[in-house]
């Protein structure tokens, strides 16, 4: 898809759909980011299932992937995220970006995500590309002191 190829910000980089090969380097950058990671198994459900699943890589290496479901017009994210090493640098912008692209082309017209409340630089860049709070999913989260809320946001996606 010429449509996703990164932009000037990433020149060496690209997207592309995510292979079971890519687990691994995916695997790596799901322990460093989370507290709690999803296991390698979730990630080879999810490309078994054939949910639609991307990642952006630069010079070789894979820096940011998502996942999601997509049914009955309605996309959900289940997992987006960027190398710890890469964060602040438009990497995670550029891959929303995408995320939109590619559940509208699968017939999406809504995206809903849950975030922590304490991830306020994602909350920010959510904010930002159009996603608004519709409501709280409570003790969704495991964290070190329990439980975590959830917010939910989500998007209207508009004909392009």
């Amino acid at each position: 898809m010429s449509a996703l190829a990164v932009d000037a910000v990433h020149p060496a980089g690209g997207l592309r759909p995510m292979r079971e090969t890519d687990l691994d380097a995916v695997y790596a950058i799901e322990i460093d980011a989370y507290p709690f990671p999803w296991t390698p198994g979730i990630f080879r459900d999810c490309l078994r299932a054939e949910y639609p699943a991307w990642v952006l890589h630069e010079d070789g290496r894979i820096v940011g992937y998502f996942l999601m479901s997509v049914a009955a017009g309605e996309a959900h994210v289940l997992n987006i995220c960027i190398a710890r090493e890469r964060q602040g640098r438009g990497y995670g912008r550029r891959l929303l970006q995408a995320l939109l692209h590619v559940a509208r082309g699968r017939g999406a017209q809504r995206i809903f995500l849950e975030v922590r409340p304490s991830n306020q630089g994602a909350i920010r860049l959510y904010e930002q590309e159009g996603f608004n709070e519709i409501g709280r999913r409570p003790r969704y989260y495991p964290s070190h002191d329990g439980r975590e809320d959830a917010l939910v946001m989500a998007i209207e996606l508009l004909d392009p």
